[in-house]
């Protein structure tokens, strides 16, 4: 053991007892905090909520305390959103208050310390990083563009579905396969680039370092040294860790993609038509102006790595999952395709908004297990007002937007799988935010422009998968495992289950 270390830890942490005290003396006497459990000197409220604060823990937490609720976790507030009236409050009515984000000591290494878009502070960079992504990935152009490319994705999943004996009987993993169509889809976009095989070398690389990122910073196990900094030295392992991934993730997106376009726009700049022919061009030109940098290249692409393809396939895998769980639902969802498109007829992009059950599940798929249950943190850079609370200047600010869509209080049986409420009692609620109870993608300045790519891959998806075949459980099993594996503010299924897909004839 290292005495020396743990001797400074000791001695941090008396200093840190004195300075927490006498700080949360003068603070107690001229702020209206919201309210929370009672706070201890240095740990604040982290030994009596611990570090998985995933959003279950903090809607039993708002149950107790209220719609607005803090938590002190050693050195930082944690303000706690529940309501769909405050939701408006932090997400629209004091969107700039609230509108730049705050890192923790392991998402500032994957983000360079918010080279990137989605973690960077509110201000000028946000707003340049913002517009030139927005052109290349999230316009109606580019949907019209590229859904083609998407159809031609889900068509050859159902082509390699059918060609696997196994799938019609003991069943295969879905999500194997779906995970290289959404790397296609986005690549595509991206780099003008897709893998042809799941064992394609680079493929597998790139998967794998995606993966372990997403392990290392979703995980709540680094909490502890984030929350209090005099514990951060038992940290050091597990961040040297993340930078290795980091560094790794990074070259090989410079070295495999990002300078391969390079070369490639050097001889050959443009099409045709004398249009940049996928995102990066666009990228690449903005950093040619001037406008950023080689890292913020480099962090873009990084953010739509995991940003755009996890958190899709994320909500392919559970839409799957509950059709699979609730038989009578994919009947009638394929009913519904059979009857307007015909029999055999494929799902294309335009077909799914003349399919509104499909819309309805897709909804409820994104209302029971929405991927980003906490949306993607907030921060306000000044003291502010919420609620008649003051909220401290650099508080993180979660919006639990899982349980203003799960709160029995503002909805009808929220726990159960029923697409039918987005056809009859919320018919007029939309993924897009128009109501506060139902923000899946957030709204305002911070919300997610990936919403524009996710419904119609969402919906060719699972409309091609459904109308192809008919989606079992595994044999000797009634129903999937649908446990949830919930992380900083990600929600996934803890098991990727076999499925059973019988081919249907036409």
């Amino acid at each position: 053991m290292d005495f020396q270390l743990v001797e400074k830890a000791l001695l941090g942490l008396f200093a840190a007892v004195v300075a927490a005290t006498v700080v949360s003396k003068l603070r107690g006497r001229r702020l209206r905090l919201p309210p929370g459990p009672i706070p201890v000197p240095v740990f604040g409220n982290w030994l009596q909520v611990g570090d998985d604060l995933n959003h279950r823990t903090l809607a039993s937490l708002a149950r107790r305390f209220g719609d607005v609720l803090l938590l002190r976790m050693g050195q930082r507030n944690l303000v706690v959103v529940s309501s769909p009236e405050l939701a408006r409050e932090v997400l629209h009515t004091q969107g700039v208050e609230f509108g730049s984000r705050t890192r923790n000591v392991v998402f500032d290494i994957f983000t360079g310390g918010g080279q990137d878009m989605v973690f960077t502070v509110y201000g000028d960079h946000w707003r340049k990083m913002r517009r030139i992504m927005t052109v290349p990935f999230f316009t109606n152009k580019v949907v019209a563009q590229y859904r083609r490319h998407w159809e031609d994705e889900a068509a050859a999943v159902v082509d390699d579905v059918r060609a696997d004996p196994a799938a019609a009987r003991e069943g295969v993993v879905l999500r194997r396969r779906l995970q290289m169509m959404m790397y296609n889809n986005m690549y595509r976009i991206m780099f003008d680039t897709r893998f042809d095989r799941m064992d394609d070398p680079l493929f597998e690389r790139l998967r794998a370092l995606n993966g372990e990122r997403s392990r290392l910073a979703q995980s709540f196990d680094y909490n502890y040294g984030d929350f209090i900094p005099v514990l951060r030295p038992f940290l050091r392992g597990y961040l040297r860790i993340c930078k290795e991934v980091k560094d790794t993730r990074i070259k090989l997106f410079k070295d495999y993609f990002v300078d391969e376009r390079k070369k490639l726009a050097s001889t050959n700049p443009t099409d045709n038509a004398g249009q940049l022919r996928c995102a990066i061009d666009h990228i690449l030109e903005a950093e040619r102006k001037g406008e950023i940098n080689e890292d913020n290249v480099l962090y873009i692409v990084e953010n739509i790595n995991v940003a755009a393809i996890e958190t899709t396939l994320w909500s392919i895998e559970w839409g799957i999952a509950e059709l699979v769980n609730h038989p009578e639902i994919q009947q009638k969802l394929r009913n519904e395709i059979d009857t307007v498109l015909g029999p055999g007829v494929q799902v294309t992009e335009p077909d799914t908004h003349k399919l509104p059950y499909l819309q309805a599940v897709i909804k409820e798929t994104l209302r029971l297990r929405m991927a980003i249950p906490l949306l993607v943190p907030h921060m306000n850079l000044q003291d502010a007002k919420l609620g008649g609370y003051d909220i401290p200047a650099e508080s993180r600010v979660l919006v639990n937007a899982w349980w203003l869509a799960n709160n029995p209080a503002h909805w009808k049986n929220p726990e159960e799988f029923r697409p039918e409420r987005f056809l009859e009692e919320e018919a007029k609620v939309e993924a897009s935010g128009n109501d506060f109870r139902y923000v899946p993608f957030g709204v305002g300045r911070r919300s997610c422009p990936g919403i524009i790519l996710a419904l119609p891959i969402l919906g060719i998806t699972i409309g091609r998968l459904v109308q192809n075949f008919e989606l079992l459980p595994p044999p000797g099993q009634a129903k999937l495992d649908t446990s949830e594996k919930g992380g900083q503010f990600s929600l996934h299924i803890l098991k990727h289950s076999t499925i059973v897909a019988k081919p249907r004839v036409f």
